[in-house]
């Protein structure tokens, strides 16, 4: 069962215009922005600068110097986020996919179960690890077979830590009620 998702945010982002600490304002520099103000996300995290920090660290680097291609490596995310009921993760992975490859109809059939789409083997592959992860924390022996015979060892780590870090940031957005930015899109409604 899903708890309901908080519909203000429980912890508000730092005021970005009058930000003090040195290290929370280099961090923020190189943030992800829109319009030229970083994103909720690291407005949240922005009240822990260090963790803040380290948090780009890991994400910049799935997002930027990962090996896995990166429309695959959107379509685990947005699985993660749906399976999460993560609105904020889905809409900023929603801009992201398309930019990555990914089609609004897929993006759209992630929110669905996978047989009502016509994805690839190795698509499908990757969707089930994103839901079995997201309901038992391990992926099946069948879905591993499937994953291998696509991806080398330090692909499938990475694979695996993409679907984890998700996860936690979806919880995070979830729980601290991080609100979607200006003009990102939420869930398909169709």
């Amino acid at each position: 069962m899903t708890a309901p998702r908080p519909t203000r945010p429980r912890i508000p982002p730092v005021n970005l215009d009058d930000v003090q600490d040195p290290e929370l304002a280099e961090t923020l520099a190189g943030a992800l922005t829109l319009e030229g103000r970083p994103l909720n996300i690291f407005g949240v995290l922005g009240h822990h600068p260090k963790l803040l920090k380290r948090f780009n660290l890991m994400g910049g680097f799935l997002l930027n110097k990962g090996l896995l291609p990166e429309r695959e490596r959107e379509l685990v995310i947005l699985r993660i986020g749906w399976n999460a009921n993560a609105v904020y993760e889905f809409g900023q992975h929603t801009v992201i996919g398309l930019r990555c490859g990914l089609t609004g109809e897929e993006i759209a059939a992630l929110t669905k179960a996978p047989d009502t789409f016509a994805w690839r083997a190795d698509d499908l592959a990757l969707i089930a690890m994103a839901d079995e992860l997201a309901a038992g924390d391990c992926v099946s022996d069948a879905t591993w077979a499937a994953l291998a015979a696509r991806w080398n060892d330090a692909e499938l780590v990475e694979l695996l830590i993409v679907a984890g870090f998700y996860r936690l940031v979806s919880g995070f957005l979830n729980s601290a009620g991080v609100q979607l930015d200006p003009g990102v899109p939420g869930f398909p409604t169709a």
